[in-house]
């Protein structure tokens, strides 16, 4: 019987699992390793390989200067790609380029809060044991990433746990985003691989152990699978493993030479196996289609698209701006902000695959910025994501948002519901405690605002004020409730204040506040821009949209596939077959159309 069952494992071990031979150019690094091998030997196999071929052991500095090379977003020679980062995390900062947190010049290094970036140790140092200090493991470029002060800072030493959507506090950990669990994944089993127990998965990530090797969870198997090698993974791995570049090591990631490999040797879901074909992928992904303009803003337009597709998969969409690349996003919606206002511009879109083969670009439409005081475009939003470090403190704070300068009174910072959010000490009223907006223009049609209690105290309201009067108010409780406040139709210059009514006592933390623009002018040719979505993010089976029309849906899932479509009843939408995820809902009327985003939990 135990013959039987060696036999039977034997069979397994040459069938379960595809034959594995690297390619030409890869052959003379890896000479040596037997990769018919599966489980733990390939995994000793590979750890002799990478150690021993790691002849150049940088200096905490000489990393700094790698990464300035290594992280260069394939696009750009002057800008580096920011780990965590996604288009959306904006930055204040007059440099057309960075305008969000997913890239950053690359000589902005510091330790500022504001527009800079730094190293973050994918591998926290604390959490190795011993710890990883700023040398050897410490100083090692391939787990070292270009990321934004803040959001370093946001991540601190937290564990990766599960999540979807973009970066940020997840089930007790951190989520580092679905455009780069693939990336973290494979960097923590480079780390266990090149350090052994000083580095081992089960310190850094939370989830269940494998059942292989216990020191190795699922949850990194399964990013693993789940986001593929992108080309910038390839860029920097080749740079670091050819020992003649300036601030090369000698050694290299197998795990994103062939992301199939940690099948081979752990199991679970089964990974690209970039080394089955002897051909390199040369088809480029067909052109993105149906590119339209959904939604017009005095300083912002918003795009939509129908996804391309590929032979093996779609990585990302870089968008043009009058013929200049403007951004890249691995969805098929984007937001171009920071335009002027009153100001027609063109745009197409590219699409590129996992080997970075462009796709021919979309066709060319225009958009037009609208004045500053006209109805439809989103006025303001605030995210609380640039204000200061975490903090538990109450006091009065000022940082610079979305819009400009805002100021909370007797508030904290280490509270988030989506990602940051400010907290603040309503209880008893006794000081007037407010949220209070800068000055902007355009005016203003409809307010959302996300509110949640912590700790203890009664549920109650929050007044909300446009100009010192009060428009209307939002319930809070300790769950986590978007409300928004529609037809307030005030003209012009508008400040937005936020204060207690005395209805209830609690400490309250408030996320994602924004509102659309209102004037006087063509409010008919406006108003489909009016509609909104609730509850978001969608904690039941169906979701409800403002409006009492009939409206056609489309549903896309992060990377652009049409996952539901059909129409609107009773003003509602069924997405109880949504998985937990962010998902892009398209609405039209068949004269108007306006995209929402919207996150399943």
């Amino acid at each position: 019987m135990k013959q039987l069952f060696t036999l039977f494992l034997f069979l397994f071990t040459i069938t379960g699992f595809a034959q594995l031979t690297p390619p030409t150019e890869l052959q003379s690094y890896y000479n040596g390793v037997d990769f018919s091998n599966t489980g733990m030997t390939l995994f000793n196999e590979l750890a002799t390989k990478t150690i021993s071929k790691h002849t150049n052991n940088l200096s905490y500095s000489e990393a700094q200067e790698a990464l300035a090379i290594v992280d260069l977003e394939p696009s750009s020679s002057t800008h580096v790609l920011l780990l965590y980062g996604f288009s959306d995390d904006t930055c204040e900062t007059n440099t057309s380029n960075d305008n969000d947190h997913r890239t950053r010049d690359k000589t902005a290094f510091g330790g500022g809060a504001t527009c800079e970036w730094n190293r973050e140790h994918t591998y926290p140092k604390s959490l190795g044991n011993p710890s990883l200090g700023t040398s050897g493991p410490g100083s090692d470029a391939h787990h070292l990433r270009a990321c934004d002060v803040q959001r370093n800072s946001n991540r601190g030493s937290k564990k990766f746990s599960s999540g979807s959507g973009n970066s940020g506090d997840s089930n007790g950990g951190w989520y580092p985003g679905d455009e780069w669990k693939g990336d973290v994944a494979r960097m923590m089993m480079y780390m266990y691989l090149r350090y052994g127990s000083q580095c081992l998965p089960t310190n850094v990530g939370i989830g269940n152990s494998n059942s292989v090797d216990s020191n190795m969870i699922n949850l990194f198997l399964e990013w693993n699978a789940e986001d593929p090698v992108s080309q910038y993974e390839i860029n920097r791995n080749n740079y670091l493993g050819d020992i003649s570049n300036t601030y090369a090591q000698g050694n290299r990631n197998p795990f994103i030479d062939n992301p199939y490999l940690a099948t081979a040797i752990w199991g679970g879901p089964t990974a690209q196996n970039t080394w089955g074909s002897s051909s390199p992928d040369t088809e480029a992904p067909t052109a993105p289609t149906d590119l339209e303009v959904t939604s017009e803003g005095s300083t912002s337009i918003e795009l939509n698209w129908t996804a391309s597709t590929d032979n093996i998969n779609v990585t990302e969409y870089q968008i043009y701006v009058d013929g200049n690349l403007y951004m890249t996003v691995n969805t098929n919606s984007a937001t171009v902000t920071n335009l002027s206002p009153e100001t027609t511009y063109s745009f197409y879109v590219i699409a590129l695959d996992n080997a970075g083969n462009e796709s021919t670009p979309s066709e060319t439409i225009t958009g037009t910025t609208t004045n500053t005081g006209s109805v439809g475009g989103e006025c303001a939003s605030e995210d609380f994501e640039n204000i200061p470090p975490d903090n538990s403190s109450y006091t009065d704070r000022t940082w610079t948002g979305n819009n400009g300068q805002w100021t909370a009174t007797k508030a904290r910072t280490d509270m988030s519901i989506n990602d940051r959010a400010i907290t603040i000490d309503f209880r008893g009223n006794s000081d007037g405690e407010t949220l209070t907006s800068p000055s902007i223009p355009g005016g203003i049609a409809n307010l959302s605002i996300t509110t949640q209690r912590f700790y203890s105290g009664t549920d109650g309201s929050l007044d909300i004020l446009v100009n010192n009067t009060v428009i209307g108010s939002v319930p809070y409780s300790d769950t986590a409730q978007t409300t928004t406040i529609e037809n307030i139709n005030i003209d012009g210059n508008i400040t937005v204040v936020v204060q207690d009514n005395d209805s209830g006592s609690a400490r309250v933390a408030i996320d994602d506040l924004s509102w659309t623009c209102y004037s006087t002018m063509d409010i008919d040719d406006q108003d489909f821009s009016k509609l909104s979505i609730y509850p978001n993010p969608v904690h039941g089976n169906f979701i409800t949209v403002s409006t009492n029309e009939t409206l056609q849906f489309k549903i896309y899932n992060i990377i652009g596939k049409l996952v539901s479509e059909g129409q609107t009843v009773n003003n509602n939408i069924n997405v109880s077959m949504l998985s937990s995820g962010v998902y892009i809902v398209k609405l039209s009327n068949g004269k108007q159309q306006i995209t929402k985003k919207i996150i399943k939990e």
